[in-house]
């Protein structure tokens, strides 16, 4: 199915940080650093970008093309803030979502990360506000190639049971907590226009792990799309990582943006962000 001509979208402008200078590999502390350490070894530069609707035409859109897709999900999730009970009743629901999106066999849903803005935030970075998470305003992707083959070592330990796999790969199922989204809508970048020589491996470390995920360098040729006023019976399903290495699209850089159209009253953003890695047969 091919994309409508985006020129007759409605658009905004929004700005995204991208990678802008590092010394060496870029590293970002997501606790506070050990003594002498700093935050991070990285600079980013905000750049404005024009950051499409696609609401209108949402049904265009393709996890395995485009890198993302809206879908529509029929219940309603509540108490999010008990861990067992996200596990128990919405993981399920994420596993059966990233299986009808990407058409693969089974899949597993090995974490999630609950987000809230606070009202004091005048500039979205890695999406830390003293110990709560917040939106993340730096273009990303959270697996890169090394990391993405990791995680299916993480995820199944016995190798037999590795060995039979020919393809998998790691989806986002972003989903608000609020309605409508006005503050902090998420955007994600078209797959097809980012270029290998976009995508910087970057560590990110916590206090027991560090991960690693690609940030990115600013490209004139990124095209990015948001979904205007999303509900809490919507999810943004995008790839991160597939391990087809061509003709699907592998990574979906995203990122938080402040909509200059968005009201000062307008509530802030809250969602829930889970992340499956998907089997094929």
């Amino acid at each position: 199915m091919n994309t409508p001509d985006e020129h007759f979208l409605p658009r905004t402008t929004g700005g995204l940080d991208y990678l802008h200078d590092s010394t060496g590999t870029p590293f970002n502390y997501m606790y506070p650093p050990p003594d002498g350490e700093p935050w991070e070894n990285c600079s980013y530069r905000t750049h404005a970008v024009d950051i499409v609707d696609a609401r209108p035409v949402a049904h265009h859109f393709s996890l395995d093309r485009h890198g993302f897709e809206l879908r529509e999900v029929p219940t309603v999730l509540d108490d999010v803030d008990d861990d067992a009970r996200v596990r128990a009743r919405y993981y399920p629901e994420v596993e059966t979502i990233a299986c009808d999106a990407t058409g693969g066999a089974r899949a597993l849903c090995f974490d999630h990360q609950i987000r809230r803005r606070s009202r004091g935030e005048q500039h979205l970075t890695f999406g830390r506000q003293n110990t709560q998470a917040s939106a993340v305003g730096r273009v990303h992707n959270d697996y890169s190639e090394a990391s993405g083959l990791r995680r299916l070592e993480l995820a199944l330990r016995d190798e037999a049971a590795r060995a039979g796999i020919c393809r998998y790969a790691v989806v986002n199922v972003w989903r608000p907590l609020i309605e409508p989204v006005l503050d902090a809508p998420l955007a994600l970048c078209d797959a097809r226009s980012v270029m290998a020589q976009d995508l910087v491996a970057a560590e990110i470390r916590y206090p027991e792990r560090s991960g690693e995920i690609y940030v990115l360098k600013h490209s004139p040729l990124h095209r990015w799309h948001y979904f205007s006023g999303m509900t809490t019976r919507e999810v943004l399903v995008f790839k991160q990582y597939d391990s087809q290495a061509s003709g699907v699209s592998r990574f979906t850089p995203h990122a938080a943006f402040l909509d200059p159209a968005a009201p000062a009253d307008a509530p802030l953003r809250a969602s829930i962000e889970a992340r499956c890695l998907v089997l094929f047969d």
